[in-house]
């Protein structure tokens, strides 16, 4: 059965939502269940991760140390549902002091944030975020 581009387009749009509505949800089995499992995870001007271990052991840290909801997600994908990116605004709480990060206080922020994504065999096979540290170490500070 041969399956047109825009429907491999909407496959990969509605994955991605499906992965953020189960990050808002703090769903992260959900999360972790649309992933390869071999996914890798370029963490904003930080190291890449390999596999889903690490990156459950990666939300976890993120559970652990913030408070975030993801909103007015937007979300475009290539024609043949290989690639996609986001684009949403980050509204959080600083829990935890994160390390190398300053003291958390409960320190409330708000800052556009994106991501990219590898789509293969209908799971994420990569995900890169990205979003201003400086704007944020500025509204923690």
């Amino acid at each position: 059965m041969r399956i047109d581009g825009s429907r491999l387009h909407d496959r990969a749009t509605e994955l991605v939502l499906a992965y953020y509505a189960a990050f808002n949800r703090g769903d992260r089995e959900g999360m972790l269940a649309l992933l390869a499992d071999d996914v890798v995870h370029d963490l904003n001007q930080g190291a890449r991760e390999h596999g889903r271990e690490a990156f459950a052991a990666f939300m976890a840290r993120m559970d652990r140390c913030y408070r975030e909801q993801l909103r007015n997600v937007v979300v475009m994908a290539t024609a043949d549902g290989t690639r996609a990116a986001a684009e949403y605004v980050v509204h959080g709480e600083y829990l935890a002091t994160d390390d190398g990060l300053p003291p958390a206080r409960g320190q409330r922020y708000e800052l556009p944030g994106g991501a990219f994504f590898g789509i293969r065999d209908g799971r994420i096979a990569r995900v890169s975020n990205y979003y201003n540290l400086q704007d944020w170490l500025a509204q923690v500070r």
